[in-house]
């Protein structure tokens, strides 16, 4: 099957509406550590504590996010995810209310958290779904499942675009707490469609019985060490663009500059879905991390914002290429039990990785410039390639050694 004809297939197993849904279900977590840092800053006149706010967000939601993940390994995603999108709306109107209210700092900073704790991680619970929705195509569902990781990362990029892009907008036509009021509705709604959408009974597990599996392998641990380093390449990346748009004078670009990144990660990501099969993930994985490498090194010598633009742009075309292998790699080699786990578990340690990046660069940076930031993202992608390397025979054993999951474990939904 053609990878056009693959992705023809999937939209028409899923259905529009579902491919539409799943996506702006995933754009308010990608708005909400802007909008908290905008929100926060702009009415308190400190970037200290829009920091620590925005910090506490997406560490909290990294942190819960694999639990909430186990739980829908248990009992389904359908009420996990409703659950969370109710409450994590709930939780940012709370954040702007208190901060109009001019509420003690603590205050703010824990309703940033507790929103962060309760924000559905759309993205890799879509990824789970895709194996049950594919599951009556015989012959065809590897490979269906194959293009619809490539999509989903892709998808994931271009929220992660198109997320700060609308809170900029958001902030322009209303105000900041209008931006994140916008993340908050826009979550009660879309995410309660995602929750309920029909392709959630197919995820659900009959009776409350703890899956059963082996989670943590040593494969697993190198699939959490590479997410990690590429999000400490996404804060790194982030916080030296900050740093260079800032000296040119014109802050405001930084944001517009970091979105090429995901704008050329999203295109690299629905083409991966051509590359010849007989290129293992963990070849692709190997491939990507080379190149990541490679593309990131003008990052030391650029010094103006058009060679910086053109730099970020073409360093994106081989994340989502990496991304989607690892989470190839996890659906492939992690009993289906615990996929969903898995799958969060990966997205966790990309939101620590951001964390580790950003707050590494902005250390560096306040000393030595934006090329000292830009360090941290090659560093990183040193220990990327080393340890993909060294990582390539077990991986293989891996895939090899996988058995290709019965749909048993869980109940198809009827699709059209």
């Amino acid at each position: 099957m053609s990878p056009l004809a693959s992705y023809r297939r999937l939209f028409e197993l899923a259905g529009p509406t579902y491919v539409v849904v799943a996506f702006l279900a995933r754009l308010p977590l990608a708005m909400s550590q802007l909008g908290a840092l905008l929100l926060v800053s702009d009415a308190t006149g400190s970037y200290g504590l829009g920091g620590l706010s925005a910090g506490a967000l997406a560490v909290a939601n990294a942190v819960g996010a694999p639990f909430a993940g186990a739980l829908a390994d248990r009992i389904g995603q359908r009420h996990v995810v409703l659950v969370q999108s109710l409450a994590g709306a709930a939780a940012l109107t709370l954040l702007v209310a208190l901060v109009h209210a001019d509420a003690a700092d603590v205050a703010v900073v824990g309703a940033a958290a507790l929103a962060g704790l309760a924000m559905p991680q759309v993205g890799p619970l879509a990824r789970v779904r895709w194996r049950p929705i594919t599951a009556r195509t015989g012959e065809h569902q590897r490979r269906l499942v194959d293009v619809a990781f490539s999509y989903e990362g892709a998808a994931d990029e271009a929220s992660f675009a198109l997320g700060p892009a609308l809170v900029g907008a958001g902030v322009v036509l209303v105000s900041p707490g209008g931006a994140l009021l916008l993340a908050a509705a826009m979550l009660a709604g879309f995410g309660t469609a995602f929750a309920l959408h029909r392709t959630a009974r197919s995820t659900r597990r009959d009776g409350i019985a703890l899956p059963t599996g082996r989670l943590v392998t040593p494969v697993l641990l190198v699939l959490v060490a590479a997410q990690l380093l590429i999000g400490t390449l996404f804060g790194a990346t982030q916080t030296g663009t900050t740093v260079l748009a800032t000296q040119a004078g014109m802050p405001g670009v930084a944001g517009l500059v970091h979105a090429t990144l995901g704008v050329g990660s999203a295109v690299a990501g629905v083409a991966t879905a051509f590359l010849p099969e007989r290129i293992g993930p963990e070849r692709r994985m190997l491939g990507a991390s080379a190149a990541l490498l490679v593309l990131s090194l003008p990052l030391l010598v650029v010094d103006g914002l058009p060679a910086l633009v053109v730099t970020v742009a073409l360093l994106g075309c081989a994340v989502a290429p990496l991304m989607i292998a690892v989470f190839t790699l996890a659906e492939r080699v992690v009993v289906p039990a615990r996929v969903a786990t898995a799958m969060t578990v990966l997205a966790s340690a990309t939101g620590l990785g951001y964390a580790l990046g950003s707050s590494t660069a902005g250390r560096l940076a306040d000393a030595h410039g934006h090329t000292a930031a830009f360090a941290v993202t090659v560093t990183a992608m040193c220990l990327e390639v080393l340890l993909v390397l060294g990582a390539q025979r077990r991986l293989r054993a891996a895939l090899a050694a996988a058995p290709q999951p019965a749909p048993e474990h869980v109940a198809v939904p009827t699709l059209p």
